[in-house]
């Protein structure tokens, strides 16, 4: 409301709410804590699980930051953009989500304090800024070089990003399978090495325990044959990939068929036989014993493929034929006519099996398979679930550590080392920014504070003991949840990917920074639920009414 000559003149809409300055900046610090809050107590080899349940009453049980966030119903604008902060780390990296989340908040309860000492948030966020440059430049020294043959540290990567994620029983195993998936699906271009886990398919079985999680050497389709005479087994499957539908085609545009005796109706129905069987002929042609086929295929097709010994698998989802198409080399037709013997792809054995209590067709023994699956088994729904979700991370961390070729030890030393070099730089630049830096290498503590607390472990000890062996050189120290020690994390096997951290502080700083400049937040009031009912003349004149008052106030 502004006055013009002492007369009110409204500027916005009734109802509006706005907050300004540091009451503003004080709200959105709050509410981004607040979430950073929520996922603390999950970070960690001893992290805890939430419950989540949706309006359905759908439970999921998790400790992974960003599945936990995205599951919560969040209003406040600003507890969006720290939740986006989760999904960036999750789309770039796949691990290190609570990560960037508890930073995200620790760097904004660290900036409260210089708010409230009077200092500007513009100096707060340009210290920030150049804090996060200086880390990830002090990242990349710490950096462990690491090639693709390094098995054992690719698997002890995969370890450290599926502990404390309901994976422990079977860890070696899965973490295993995860290097040799992501080792299947790699490729070398100019002489960098290229991952692409959407080649990796994760299908979730539940039944049998943990340890029968298998890597299967091509696809698994959650389909199974489509007629009941096909042979349920194919050895040297020949196999056609088609994104069309085995079916008589319609025409383009609407027209009719005059049928006026039963003979050219008798004439109509052999004329569409025929075109079927000229359809499944040429796959017979071409020398295909194993039809996948993204849409539908007609019932007469089924009977023709099935007496001529094919099995055929329909409405196979179209990411599903791309990775078939990788993994057995075939190319996916669209038409028939250009079908070629050449264009099949192969793969050793497809059948149909029964898992659990449903069927699906295994498409093994391909040749150098660029796409594989793993079939992950448990005893409920929720434990398969969250082994997928460990699995998963693990894959993306082997992903990210085989394309970057650098590792870094975990267990909160990068933090420590990080903090300890910011603070030595810090008086370097000068100026007010030197305590925003500070603030900032104070933040970074939370990260190993949060595991020893996560650990039952007094956090203050351990920040202690940390600190002191980093200054005495020891840049690869952290704490072990298991003991309470500060030990080697790169001789304990406690190891992450360079990406997972540079990631974690630049999008944490990001959104920290955002959330600082802001200085005035104004939220249009929500419709109430008679205003919402309210849409004919009655609804409308209510509003003008309104209008009307507003403008003669």
């Amino acid at each position: 409301m502004a006055t013009l000559q002492g007369q009110p003149v409204l500027i916005l809409k009734e109802g509006t709410e706005r907050t300004r300055g540091r009451d503003a900046q004080r709200l959105n610090i709050m509410a981004a804590r607040v979430i950073a809050e929520s996922v603390r107590s999950t970070l960690g080899p001893r992290g805890m699980d939430k419950m989540l349940v949706d309006s359905l009453g759908d439970v999921v049980i998790t400790n992974d930051g960003v599945t936990i966030l995205k599951e919560i119903d969040v209003e406040h604008p600003a507890a969006k953009m720290v939740i986006e902060v989760a999904k960036t780390q999750d789309n770039e990296v796949g691990d290190g989500t609570t990560t960037a989340v508890v930073l995200a908040g620790e760097f904004l309860k660290r900036a409260e304090e210089l708010l409230e000492q009077e200092i500007h948030p513009a100096i707060v966020s340009n210290g920030y800024r150049l804090a996060a440059d200086k880390a990830i430049e002090i990242l990349n020294e710490l950096a462990i070089p690491i090639s693709p043959d390094d098995e054992d540290i690719l698997k002890k990567i995969a370890m450290t990003a599926m502990t404390g994620k309901g994976a422990e029983v079977a860890i070696d195993r899965l973490a295993e399978i995860a290097v040799k998936a992501v080792k299947s699906v790699a490729e070398e271009v100019n002489g960098k090495i290229e991952v692409d886990s959407e080649y990796v398919k994760i299908e979730k079985r539940q039944g049998g325990s943990i340890d029968e999680t298998e890597l299967i050497d091509g696809v698994v389709l959650d389909k199974e044959v489509v007629h009941p005479s096909m042979p349920k087994k194919v050895k040297d499957a020949k196999i056609l990939l088609l994104d069309s539908a085995l079916e008589v085609k319609e025409t383009e545009t609407d027209a009719k068929i005059r049928i006026t005796d039963p003979e050219m109706l008798q004439k109509f129905v052999e004329q569409e036989e025929k075109m079927l069987k000229e359809m499944v002929d040429k796959i017979l042609n071409a020398g295909a014993n194993v039809v996948i086929c993204q849409k539908g295929i007609d019932d007469l097709a089924q009977y023709y493929l099935a007496k001529a010994g094919v099995l055929a698998v329909r409405r196979v989802k179209k990411s599903d034929i791309e990775k078939l198409s990788k993994a057995t080399g075939a190319k996916v037709h669209t038409e028939l006519r250009e079908v070629k013997p050449e264009d099949l792809g192969y793969a050793a054995l497809v059948e149909e099996r029964k898992i659990g209590d449903e069927k699906m067709v295994f498409i093994t023994g391909c040749k150098n398979p660029k796409a594989v699956t793993v079939l992950i088994r448990g005893g409920t729904e929720h434990v398969v679930d969250e082994v997928a979700r460990g699995v998963e991370d693990a894959i993306r961390v082997v992903e990210c550590a085989l394309e970057d070729g650098k590792v870094v030890a975990g267990g909160g030393a990068p933090e420590i080392e990080i903090s300890l070099k910011l603070r030595e730089w810090a008086p370097t630049l000068g100026g007010r920014e030197q305590l925003a830096v500070e603030a900032f290498a104070t933040a970074l503590e939370i990260i190993p504070r949060t595991l020893a607390e996560n650990a039952g472990i007094d956090p203050i000890d351990v920040l202690v003991e940390l600190k002191s062996a980093h200054e005495k050189g020891e840049k690869d120290a952290g704490v072990d949840v298991e003991t309470g020690k500060i030990i080697d994390m790169k001789e304990a096997g406690v190891i992450e990917p360079l990406r997972v951290k540079t990631q974690a502080i630049a999008s944490a700083t990001e959104v920290a920074v955002m959330i600082l400049r802001i200085d005035d937040v104004i939220a249009a009031k929500g419709l109430s639920k008679e205003e919402e009912k309210g849409g004919g003349e009655e609804g409308m004149g209510g509003m003008g009414g309104m209008g009307g008052m507003g403008g003669m106030y």
